[in-house]
């Protein structure tokens, strides 16, 4: 049997990735520029935050046709892991330990029970 892909079980990750990508910068972004006033931070952070949820509610509509809610908010917790640990790395320039590695992992350990059937 050829694999073919279902759109409703791969869009969903495609957007959450993205949206991922969003709420990192709005959470986070702002770190890089603590002199800026604080009020600034939480109105940039709310205008990315826009974004994110431009993807992620329909991530969420197009995902529950083929999984549990639970599975997807485990998908998008995984998923937010591996986009903060990048950021965390390529934009604000802290580096990983083996604690960090270790205790992603076990969270994904986790994670991975959601899907089991």
């Amino acid at each position: 049997m050829p694999f073919t892909l279902n759109a409703a079980a791969v869009w969903p990750i495609v957007l959450l990735l993205l949206s991922n990508v969003f709420m990192t910068f709005a959470w986070y972004g702002h770190l890089k520029y603590t002199s800026s006033p604080l009020y600034i931070a939480i109105l940039g952070s709310w205008g990315i935050a826009f974004f994110e949820y431009c993807l992620a509610v329909p991530a969420n509509r197009i995902g529950h046709t083929v999984y549990s809610a639970a599975q997807l908010k485990t998908m998008q917790e995984v998923i937010t892991l591996l986009v903060f640990a990048g950021f965390s790395v390529f934009w604000l320039k802290e580096s990983l330990t083996w604690n960090h590695a270790i205790g992603f992992c076990l969270i994904a350990g986790g994670a991975a029970f959601v899907f089991k059937g």
